[in-house]
């Protein structure tokens, strides 16, 4: 049984998915939600007003200024996710490459599972999930549940 699962979150329908399934399906473990700023799409599934101001920001006091407003947003509403389930959850947020950073994450905060969402793409009759999604569970040292 898992003791630390963490649930990466973007603010996507998938996500919160995968977090309401990590809520139910592990009711003794400590969650943490996951929150990472992709240096390259930094607004992909959650603010699109933060992407459109990326570019011309980047590197700087204020890029880095709304990228910590994204995810506390975003946090917050994980937080409330999980009070609707009773429950709390640990929050965190990084900036990074979001393959890298999610198996990074795991591996040094001692996560025993990781849920995560992600897009089923139908390719002549296989699935291809998102590229994120692919790395992670390709690299991760422990079990990963992905949530469609």
């Amino acid at each position: 049984m898992a003791k630390h699962v963490l649930v990466p979150v973007d603010g996507s329908a998938l996500s919160w998915s995968a977090l309401r399934y990590a809520l139910g399906e592990f009711p003794e473990a400590s969650i943490t939600a996951l929150h990472v700023v992709d240096l390259f799409e930094p607004g992909y599934g959650t603010y699109p007003e933060f992407e459109t101001t990326y570019e011309p920001l980047m590197g700087s006091e204020e890029w880095y200024e709304r990228a910590e407003e994204v995810s506390e947003r975003l946090l917050s509403e994980a937080e409330a996710i999980a009070g609707d389930h009773d429950r709390t959850v640990a929050t965190a947020s990084e900036i990074g490459d979001s393959k890298r950073v999610i198996v990074d994450y795991s591996e040094a905060e001692d996560v025993d599972q990781i849920v995560l969402g992600a897009h089923g793409r139908g390719e002549e009759g296989r699935a291809v999930f998102g590229s994120v999604a692919e790395i992670v569970v390709r690299r991760a040292r422990v079990t990963v549940t992905l949530v469609r």
